[in-house]
């Protein structure tokens, strides 16, 4: 499946290549060879930020679905009740944590070169519910009990004992660089 690359503004090319030299830097992606390719687009979000998406649409429609059920919002909001203490814990790039097998159809083009994605990136058919399966898989035990997770967003939730608040956060200390 090859579908041209799509015209860019001179501000949204030079973006573009700004933050694929920070993906190549990070092995985020690599160079390609690849028989696919999906064009990309440069979306302003909120913040007047700009992110690098690919166009997966047509990949997403011959993609066969995973069944895989996401956290039910209200389910977390009734468990939440009566707690006291919150945490969230920001994924930044979450999906950028699960590496992808050799997989040539994640391939896109700029001026400067083809490349597809060492990792699993935005917009894939399956990539939320991949990532809620690797969530669950990650947090078994504690789901549930004082930590929930919707997507890439994670609540560690106590009811009124800071002590005990500040003992479910040591269980993820270990995963995450403590401040200076």
């Amino acid at each position: 499946m090859f579908i041209k690359p799509r015209r860019l503004s001179q501000f949204e090319y030079e973006k573009a290549e700004s933050l694929k030299n920070e993906m190549l830097k990070s092995n985020v992606i690599r160079e390609s060879s690849s028989p696919y390719n999906f064009p990309i687009l440069m979306v302003t979000k909120k913040d007047g930020s700009i992110r690098f998406c690919v166009d997966y649409r047509q990949l997403n429609k011959v993609t066969k679905k995973s069944k895989y059920p996401l956290t039910n919002p209200y389910s977390c909001f009734e468990k939440l009740s009566g707690s006291y203490y919150f945490s969230s814990l920001d994924l930044v790039s979450a999906y950028w944590s699960v590496p992808m097998a050799e997989e040539e159809k994640t391939a896109f083009t700029l001026r400067s070169g083809k490349y597809e994605f060492n990792v699993m990136p935005f917009g894939l058919t399956n990539a939320v519910a991949t990532f809620c399966a690797l969530m669950d898989k990650l947090f078994a035990g504690y789901q549930w009990d004082f930590v929930l997770c919707f997507i890439d967003n994670c609540l560690i939730f106590t009811p009124d004992d800071f002590d005990l608040h500040l003992t479910h956060l040591e269980k993820f200390s270990f995963r995450y660089k403590k401040p200076i």
